[in-house]
């Protein structure tokens, strides 16, 4: 059995690593470090906000910008952020991304007034749309070998699953025993870390950066497309879908990204190559993907709210509710998906992890006021976490896998754009659905409550109503992302096919050793 040529061109690039190669699982560490900052980030200022806001004498009609300013920078700047990941260079990319994100972070702590605080909120979307792509891609061209790369995406899958739960933890603590400040200043030692350790452990491989003059017209048109879209789903959760600015934004948002697909489809060198996404595995990922984290938004929101107004869980206690669900992300993630990656094809792992995860939600649907936490929640959290991190995993490494590595940064940043623009549309459509219920909730049932006790009651069970009436929702969109896994997403098990390179009119194999029998 001799080895085919191909293979010699997979591990070419490799070769230029050298002493990377003893160094890569290093790396993934302060990769890892670096993508639960970011991770935690989204969530652990959620937990901080009612203080902020006090504090800093934020309206409540202005304490969405310190969520919306980051989603706006974040979301907007992901594809410009991933290509110029592919022009500097990954390693650059990953450290300036970081060193920016803590002193964002740390002028966040700082903030005295609403204008600083949207500010560093902003700043930190910003570096973290550089980030996350950088992040990301790294993995792509440090681990080509198949059974290496299960392994590395498996830890990142259940660090990008379970990072969320565990940032409402650890905000619970810093907000009850120390400050909402502490909710920023605590980004500052991760990043430092991961950025020191990247500095010293990191080699990527050569030949891998894209030098190609950047696409200004793509820039601008996909920033405000993406800025337009994930504001117009922003605004909806606070204003109604009538409202006529949501609605401006929304066209807009349609005809920016449409002669944003136009630009690229005729340029000489493409901001996102349309191979990159027109392939049916990537293709079928970014959707599947997508729609699972607009299920998974609303959930989190929901189960929050839950648990604290209904059952009254201090915030810490709430934080601990989701350890359940951390734990079968990284079960899932690790000692399932990765563990089958090699033998399975990759839809056999996505379609049965979402519809595992679908019936965890299904459970759901089933909560009222009175329902047990160790009956009802416990097992449903376990099954949404199992199922979410077994089909996380795959979809991480196909999603780059087979790319040419000029366009891995580019490759990854759609992967964080449709997870942004899902968390987006999800907190927006699940929250305006739940509301909707538990107004006709209550419009049908406070004229029968006659006490003050009667009242708070009908008040708590329209909001329970409301909550289920949007899972049930959030259930048939993950059987949605199932079947378009099992359908779109066809590549075979890494290592016993070839996944379509995005080299245009070619099947270079980059990313999978393939032996010629």
């Amino acid at each position: 059995m001799g080895t085919s040529m191909s293979e010699t061109a997979v591990k070419a690039p490799g070769s230029a690593l050298g002493a990377a190669d003893s160094n890569r699982w290093k790396a993934l560490v302060f990769i890892a470090l670096a993508q639960l900052m970011v991770v935690l980030d989204a969530t652990i200022v959620n937990i901080a906000l009612p203080s902020a806001q006090q504090d800093l004498g934020i309206s409540d009609g202005n304490r969405q910008w310190v969520v919306t300013a980051y989603a706006l920078a974040f979301g907007g700047l992901l594809l410009f952020g991933g290509r110029i990941a592919d022009l500097w260079g990954r390693k650059r990319a990953f450290v300036v991304g970081l060193g920016g994100f803590a002193a964002a972070s740390a002028l966040g702590g700082a903030a005295t007034n609403e204008a600083m605080m949207f500010g560093a909120r902003a700043l930190q979307g910003v570096f973290g749309a550089l980030l996350a792509p950088a992040a990301l891609s790294l993995l792509a061209v440090m681990f080509t070998d198949a059974k290496e790369r299960a392994k590395a995406f498996g830890i990142y899958g259940a660090i990008a699953g379970g990072g969320g739960a565990v940032g409402l933890i650890l905000g619970g603590f810093l907000t009850e025993y120390l400050d909402w400040r502490w909710t920023f200043f605590v980004n500052i030692p991760f990043a430092v870390v991961a950025a020191a350790g990247a500095w010293f452990v990191i080699r990527e491989p050569e030949g891998g950066r894209n030098r190609s003059t950047l696409d200004i017209p793509g820039v601008i048109l996909s920033t405000l497309g993406l800025v337009a879209l994930v504001y117009g789903f922003t605004r909806a959760e606070s204003e109604g879908w009538g409202d006529p600015l949501t609605v401006g934004m929304f066209v807009a948002s349609g005809v920016l990204l449409l002669a944003f697909v136009l630009v690229e489809s005729r340029v000489k060198a493409p901001l996102l190559p349309l191979r990159v996404v027109t392939e049916r595995n990537r293709g079928g990922i970014y959707l599947s993907l997508g729609l699972a984290i607009i299920a998974m938004f609303g959930l989190f929101l929901f189960l929050t709210y839950y648990l604290q107004i209904v059952k009254g869980y201090s915030p810490v206690k709430t934080g601990f509710a989701f350890l359940p669900m951390i734990a079968g992300m990284i079960t899932g993630s690790t000692q399932i998906g990765a563990r089958l990656m090699n033998r399975v094809a990759p839809r056999l792992l996505m379609g049965p992890g979402f519809l595992v995860a679908a019936v965890g939600m299904l459970l759901l649907t089933q909560l009222e006021i009175g329902s047990s936490y160790t009956a009802l929640l416990l097992p449903a959290m376990l099954l949404l976490g199992l199922g979410m991190g077994t089909a996380f995993m795959p979809a991480m490494s196909l999603a780059t896998q087979g790319v040419k590595p000029q366009d891995a940064g580019v490759a990854s940043a759609m992967v964080n754009t449709s997870q942004q623009v899902g968390g987006a549309i999800g907190t927006a459509l699940l929250n305006t659905i739940a509301a909707s219920a538990t107004t006709a909730y209550v419009a049908d049932h406070m004229g029968g409550a006659t006490s003050r006790s009667q009242q708070q009651l009908v008040q708590l069970e329209a909001m329970v109503r409301g909550y289920t009436s949007a899972i049930w929702f959030a259930v048939g969109i993950l059987v949605v992302a199932a079947g378009i896994a099992l359908t779109l997403v066809n590549a075979g098990r890494p290592g016993g096919t070839t996944v379509a390179s995005s080299e245009e009119g070619a099947a270079e194999e980059l990313a999978v050793p393939v032996v010629a029998h």
